[in-house]
């Protein structure tokens, strides 16, 4: 399965899918990895394992009345480049719009710091907090035009402790990302999920 990634930051969620492909637990072939950062560290990690790697300046479509969807259009246009299956979404900080989600209905994934519906957005670690939770954790979701509203494929649980600060709650989640969007996209690539309505069916689930 051919699967590209949409990256801005340090791609630690992006290591974790390569780490389980080099490691044979996934069945799949990172085949680009594009984002609108030049200094992204993720470029630095698709060049450290030979990926390729796309900096897509959005800066030339600032101008334009579309600029959002000009620039996915030129996104669409790479991706299709490249004969990408499936797109990831890890720590990319731009709301994708209606130009990439219709071109890849139920095949874009993203990976949101808390347990989905609760605490979409920016800042998921500071609400938990601020609204006495005793549960986040992450969720795998398909991605759909309203922000962080996908249906839900999978989602880890992770405790909050007394004393937690937003970055420590952060950490903690951070290992439970790095091991449920691998296996998120194992199941596609096996043809295990099935969207039905707003829920994803695994079929074979135990």
């Amino acid at each position: 399965m051919r699967v590209g990634v949409l990256a801005s930051g340090r791609g630690s969620n992006l290591q974790a899918v390569i780490d389980a492909i080099e490691a044979g637990r996934l069945d799949a072939t990172i085949v680009l990895v594009l984002s609108n950062k030049k200094d992204a560290v993720a470029l630095e990690r698709a060049r450290k394992h030979g990926l390729t790697e796309v900096f897509l300046d959005p800066k030339p479509f600032a101008g334009q009345p579309d600029s959002r969807e000009a620039y996915d259009r030129a996104v669409l246009d790479v991706l299709r480049k490249h004969d990408v299956e499936l797109v990831l979404l890890a720590g990319y900080m731009k709301i994708v719009t209606p130009v990439l989600v219709k071109a890849y209905e139920n095949r874009m994934m993203n990976i949101h710091p808390s347990l989905l519906p609760s605490f979409p957005g920016l800042d998921a670690q500071k609400r938990a907090l601020a609204h006495g939770v005793k549960l986040s954790g992450c969720t795998v979701h398909f991605v759909t035009e309203g922000v962080d509203e996908g249906p839900i494929i999978i989602q880890a649980a992770v405790p909050i402790l007394e004393g937690d600060t937003p970055e420590a709650l952060a950490a903690r989640i951070l290992v439970e990302e790095h091991k449920i969007y691998p296996k998120a996209v194992q199941l596609y690539a096996e043809g295990r999920l099935k969207v039905d309505s707003r829920i994803v069916r695994v079929s074979g689930a135990s």
